[in-house]
């Protein structure tokens, strides 16, 4: 497929096959195969394997690959045979530094659901500044941070992403995460991993320093690949693979180390109303500390239609990129609460509260926390991504 043609005399071979599991090899070739005679050879052939034309499917945006992985998502179809090995020569065709990742046949990376993000792996040494000589989305290790008197270049109803540890706030504006989707920083005295998943509208916060004592703190970095629209992060140490959602180490030495990330709240807010809740706050340097010029909007409004990338279906309880605050409780079932309604409900005095949580308002955001006092790590995110890396969650949508 990546050297221009897809072979059709063993694409005839898997459409006659009568398996159904082999629309996932359909998949992986039409992720690179996106117009023209080999994507109609590979739509006749998932068509003759499921019997579905996605050809019209309006959903998918004419793309037939989001249409056919969409499709067996919802089905859950299982692997074929030899699916790892088989998707690996595909991937490391395009990206041989993958090859660790593929390598691990003991790992809990369900392949099926992992797709290619359109960048290269960033492995970049800790602490480089330079930009990405490759196609990828480099990590900002260490920013300049200044005080948020000297802040005032970031308009204040622009988004932050707001964490606290001890006694130190700091701010991350959603401009300079959207370039770097990863930072690696010490706040309060800890070591501190921030993927922001521009796709899931997601930004955590991870303790680096939090894991067992013959493991090094994890050096965390986009791999350029991506988990239902998620992406997935590694670590540059081990090349082990994390589930971004979750903390889960799901490959190499961190995942032999049974490595779950102790999680950090991170509240999505407004720079104005962080800085005034938290008024000995820093932000990171206008120019990230590395010379670099941000533009407002890096992006340019590239989600506002909803997902770019195939999710499956998606629990219909509230609409696809509908914002949530999500958290776990200790021992208990994942609840979210709906963004705007939990902002509505606290701005009339009334208590937003469901599964032993209880939401409060955070400098234009929100925080989690026990009925009794005690913080809870929790996070911001699109309900599609919340939903299905907690299926069955608890969901608050008004009081009552």
């Amino acid at each position: 497929v990546l050297s221009g043609t897809v072979n059709r005399e063993a694409l005839a071979v898997v459409a006659a096959s009568g398996d159904a599991r082999l629309g996932w090899f359909v998949s992986d070739m039409l992720r690179f195969a996106t117009s023209g005679e080999d994507e109609k050879a590979l739509v006749a052939a998932f068509r003759r394997l499921s019997g579905v034309d996605v050809r019209d499917d309006a959903s998918s945006d004419g793309s037939a690959w989001r249409s056919v992985t969409d499709h067996l998502i919802a089905w859950d179809l299982p692997a074929p045979p030899g699916y790892r090995e088989r998707k690996g020569r595909l991937f490391l065709a395009l990206e041989p530094r993958w090859k660790p990742f593929f390598a691990d046949a003991g790992s809990d990376i369900d392949w099926r659901l992992t797709s290619w993000g359109g960048v290269l792996i960033n492995d970049r040494p800790a602490g480089d500044r330079e930009p990405c000589p490759r196609s990828c989305i480099p990590a900002l290790d260490d920013p300049a941070l200044t005080p948020a008197a000297e802040g005032d270049w970031y308009p204040d109803e622009r988004t932050v992403f707001g964490v606290v540890v001890g006694e130190e706030a700091v701010a991350f504006p959603q401009n300079v995460m959207e370039v770097h989707e990863m930072v690696n920083i010490t706040v309060g005295g800890r070591r501190l991993g921030i993927p922001y998943c521009t796709l899931c509208g997601s930004a955590q916060a991870y303790f680096l320093d939090a894991v067992p004592e013959d493991v090094a703190p994890p050096v965390l970095r986009t791999s350029g690949l991506l988990s239902r629209s998620n992406k997935v992060m590694y670590d540059l140490r081990t090349r082990s693979v994390l589930d971004t959602f979750t903390g889960r180490a799901l490959s190499g030495p961190l995942r032999e180390a049974r490595v779950t990330l102790e999680q950090a709240t991170v509240v999505t807010g407004s720079w104005g109303e962080w800085k005034k809740a938290h008024p000995g706050t820093r932000i990171v340097a206008e120019d990230g500390g590395i010379g670099r010029e941000y533009d407002d909007d890096p992006l340019g409004g590239r989600d506002d239609d909803g997902p770019i990338f195939p999710v499956g279906d998606v629990d219909p309880r509230l609409p696809v990129q509908a914002a949530v605050v999500g958290v776990v409780p200790p021992g208990g079932e994942p609840v979210a609460f709906a963004v705007d309604a939990a902002q509505a409900a606290l701005s009339d005095g009334r208590e937003v509260s469901a599964g032993g949580v209880e939401v409060v308002a955070d400098a234009g955001g929100l925080r989690a926390r026990t009925r009794d006092g005690k913080e809870l790590p929790a996070h911001q995110a699109f309900w599609f991504a919340w939903s299905q890396f907690h299926p069955g969650t608890r969901l608050w949508t008004r009081p009552g």
